[in-house]
């Protein structure tokens, strides 16, 4: 059997397969060639990640196709219910990358309320004629510990997220329309582990009370954080998005940064990838990262591991 692994997969995720007698196929195909190219080289699966769009005329017009896979999470650029009902196996990794995602979170968390994405802008610039007046610059950091984060969305990664937050000593307060309560277990080095619970509270109260707010949620038909939810927010709060673009009102953002009202902002995706907005590219006060939350060596061995171990319970 033939898989189009179009947006990449892990050389480990490509020796599980090969050895169950999968042929993979890595050649990156553009979105406008994958119809012919699947049906020209019988593709019995594709694997995407975000890049690559599987919509339901690509489905129709490819009946080789029996399998779609989803390295990551959200699965908003697959028609995944046209393909369930007609008959394609549709599969992701929500576990995965999981922990990659909080920890950018807290690259971003850590590097804004130290200015670290504006000292590495301006040193290598200035740093050797301005010292001094750099180090008063950003000399003004606070500290995480004993802060509160709000997160939107206590799904797997909410939880990895709150698991790092709780470990430095920040309350951690959460809000989600599905879940009620969460027990977070914090597992150490040496096998001691301590279990605390979370219970959610009303979105308008996590925005009111958190001094950070980072969202973890899916592909949303609305801005779910505009200008009403800007003003509802702490003066001076920080807000992270590894989730996905869309779900804050990038314009209401930059307002918000200019008024004050956010201090610190970090953002991995944007409305309009692969080509984000320049007003916020050039904005020296985001921490700017391309879309990378789940792109770590680990993360990608078991999202290939993962998928390959799906495929082979699936199809063979």
């Amino acid at each position: 059997m033939k898989i189009l692994a179009n947006d990449g997969i892990s050389q480990s995720g490509i020796d599980v397969l090969e050895k169950n007698g999968f042929e993979v196929i890595t050649t990156k195909v553009a979105q406008n060639q994958l119809e012919n190219f699947i049906n020209e080289h019988s593709i019995d699966a594709i694997l995407v990640r975000s890049a690559t769009q599987v919509r339901q005329e690509l489905i129709e017009a490819c009946p080789s196709l029996k399998l779609i896979g989803r390295g990551g999470v959200g699965m908003d650029n697959i028609d995944v219910e046209y393909a369930i009902d007609n008959g394609l196996h549709v599969i992701n990794t929500p576990n995965a990358s999981s922990s990659s995602v909080a920890e950018l979170v807290f690259a971003h968390l850590f590097g804004m309320v130290r200015f670290l994405h504006q000292a590495n802008r301006e040193m290598p610039l200035e740093g050797d004629t301005r010292f001094k007046d750099l180090k008063k610059d950003f000399g003004s950091g606070t500290e995480l510990r004993g802060k509160t984060l709000g997160i939107i969305g206590l799904g797997r990664i909410g939880k990895e997220v709150a698991k790092i937050a709780l470990g430095i000593g920040m309350k951690v307060i959460a809000t989600d329309d599905y879940v009620n309560e969460a027990t977070i277990d914090l597992s150490f080095f040496n096998g001691q582990s301590i279990a605390i619970n979370i219970e959610t509270e009303a979105f308008d109260e996590v925005l009111k009370n958190a001094d950070f707010i980072t969202l973890h949620v899916p592909n949303q038909e609305q801005y779910l954080i505009g200008n009403d939810q800007f003003n509802s927010m702490k003066d001076g709060v920080g807000i992270i998005n590894a989730a996905r673009g869309g779900v804050i009102d990038e314009v209401a953002l930059v307002n918000a940064i200019d008024s004050g009202k956010v201090r610190y902002a970090g953002l991995d995706v944007f409305e309009k990838e692969p080509t984000p907005e320049v007003q916020l590219l050039m904005n020296p006060d985001i921490s700017l990262t391309p879309h990378i939350g789940a792109a770590t060596v680990e993360a990608q061995n078991r999202i290939g591991e993962e998928l390959a171990l799906q495929i082979i319970k699936l199809l063979s």
